[in-house]
C-alpha cells in the first residue's frame, strides 16, 4: 500500500463544509483520511482547492465530430435538421473522423477536471474509448423509434450489443431517445428491460423543446414536419394530449432508475411530479441555448427540491466540454441557488444518479481518490462561489 497525504489551502468534500488549510491521506487508490491540521509529511500542493473528480451526467461523446458545425439556431427543428443531415455523411461509426474526434474529447474533458460520465451513445463506439481512458461511465445506449413494429425483438437484440460491451467501470444500459422519436410500445420495451435489470439506471431527454410540447399535446408543429421529412411519421398516431411528464408517467416510465435530462419546458406541476418520483434532472443550460429553446428554469428546480445533475450536452451545441464553464453558466443563471448546490451538483448528484456514488462524487472516506486541485488567486475566501464562476482548463490539475 503507498500512504500518502496531500495538503491544501481548501478541500472541499462536497458531502460536508469545505475545510481550510486541510489534508487529505490515501492509501493506494482509496481516501483514508480527511483532516483539518497540518502533517509534517504531507505534500503541500498550496494555493489550490482540492475536490472530487466532475461528473458529466450528460453528454454524446460520439458526436464530437460535429464540433464547429452545427451554428446556434432559433428554432430546435432547425439544429436537428442540421444534424441528422450531417451524420448521414458518416454512416460508418468506426470511421476515424468519429472515433478520433471523440478519443481527443475524453482527454480535454478528463483535462479540465470531469472524472466520471453518463455517456449516450447511438453506437457504442466511446465504449471502448473511455475504457481505454481508464474513466469510469454509465454509458446509454440510446434507441429511437417512433414507428418500430417490433420493439421487444429490437430492445432484446439492444441488450445484447449492451451485455457484449460493458464491462470493468464502463456500464452499458439501454435508453429511450425522447417523446418524439420513441414509440409509446418501444417506451415500455425499455423499461421492462430497466425492470429485469436490478440496478440498472436509464435516461430520456424530455420537455427540451416546445416543439416536444406542442406536438404531445395536439399533434402539430415543427417536429411533426420534420419526422414527415424523414418518412418517420406513424399516419395513426394520436396525440396523447398530455405534458411530456405526463405522458412518460402514465406509460410507466418514470422513476428514480431514469435520468430526466433538460427539462426546459417543465411547470411546478411537472416538477412536483419529478420530485414525488425521485426522478434526478440533468441540466445542459449551454446546449439549450444554443438548440434555441432557451434557458431551464434551474431556480425553480432546486427550489421544487428536485435532484439536479449537470451535463455538458455534446459539441454539437457547446464550445467545450468543460464542466466548470457548464457551472458559470449555471450560475448566470440561477443567482439565487448557493454555490455549494451548484457543486454538489456537478459531483455528488451525478454519481448517485448514474450509480457510482460508493466511489465517486464527494472525499469521503473509503472513496476512490479521483481528486482534482484548482489553482485559487490570492485572497480567496468564498472557495464555493469562486469555482461556480468558471475555471479554464489550465488552472485544473489532477491529485490522483
Amino acid at each position: 500500500m503507498s500512504t500518502r497525504r496531500y495538503r491544501a489551502n481548501w478541500i472541499l468534500p462536497v458531502s460536508d463544509p469545505p475545510v481550510r488549510g486541510g489534508f487529505i491521506r490515501v492509501d493506494d487508490d482509496r481516501i483514508v483520511e480527511i483532516g483539518d491540521t497540518a502533517h509534517a509529511d504531507a505534500a503541500d500542493l498550496g494555493q489550490v482547492a482540492i475536490l472530487p473528480a466532475l461528473v458529466n451526467a450528460h453528454t454524446h461523446l460520439e458526436l464530437s465530430y460535429l464540433q464547429a458545425r452545427v451554428a446556434p439556431v432559433a428554432r430546435f427543428g432547425d439544429w436537428v435538421r442540421t444534424v441528422m443531415t450531417t451524420r448521414q455523411e458518416y454512416p460508418d461509426p468506426a470511421d476515424p473522423r468519429i472515433v478520433e474526434p471523440a478519443r481527443a474529447s475524453i482527454e480535454r474533458a478528463r483535462a479540465s477536471g470531469t472524472g466520471l460520465f453518463g455517456e449516450v451513445s447511438n453506437t457504442l463506439v466511446t465504449v471502448p474509448l473511455l475504457r481505454q481512458a481508464g474513466l469510469p461511465a454509465q454509458v446509454f445506449y440510446e434507441l429511437t423509434g417512433f414507428t418500430e413494429q417490433e420493439p421487444r425483438r429490437r430492445v432484446g437484440e439492444a441488450r445484447r450489443r449492451a451485455d457484449a460491451a460493458a464491462g470493468d467501470s464502463v456500464r452499458v444500459s439501454l435508453a429511450p431517445h425522447a417523446p418524439y422519436s420513441v414509440s409509446a410500445a418501444l417506451f415500455q420495451a425499455i423499461r421492462e428491460d430497466i425492470d429485469a435489470h436490478s440496478g440498472t439506471v436509464s435516461s430520456v431527454h424530455l420537455g427540451e423543446n416546445p416543439e416536444e410540447v406542442e406536438l404531445l399535446r395536439h399533434g402539430t408543429g415543427d417536429l411533426r414536419r420534420v419526422l414527415e421529412e424523414l418518412g418517420r411519421w406513424p399516419a395513426e398516431w394520436e396525440a396523447p394530449g398530455l405534458s411530456p411528464v405526463e405522458y412518460l408517467s402514465e406509460l410507466g416510465v418514470l422513476d428514480s432508475r431514469v435520468l430526466v435530462v433538460h427539462g426546459v419546458q417543465f411547470d411546478g406541476e411537472d416538477l412536483a411530479r419529478l420530485s414525488s418520483l425521485g426522478v434526478t434532472l440533468v441540466s445542459c443550460p449551454r446546449s439549450n441555448r444554443h438548440v434555441g429553446v432557451g434557458s431551464p428554469p434551474l431556480e425553480a428546480f432546486y427550489a421544487m427540491d428536485v435532484e439536479v445533475a449537470l451535463g455538458t450536452d455534446s459539441l454539437a451545441s457547446v464550445a467545450t466540454l468543460n464542466m466548470f464553464d457548464e457551472l458559470a453558466e449555471a450560475r448566470r443563471i440561477a443567482p439565487r441557488v448557493p454555490a455549494r448546490r451548484l457543486l454538489e451538483s456537478a459531483t455528488l448528484t451525478g454519481a448517485r444518479a448514474l450509480g457510482f456514488e460508493a466511489d465517486y462524487g464527494s472525499i469521503e472516506r473509503g472513496k476512490r481518490a479521483a481528486l482534482i486541485a484548482v489553482q485559487l488567486p490570492a485572497g480567496v475566501e468564498d472557495v464555493e462561489e469562486f469555482l461556480v464562476g468558471g475555471v479554464a482548463a489550465d488552472a485544473v490539475s489532477w491529485v490522483v
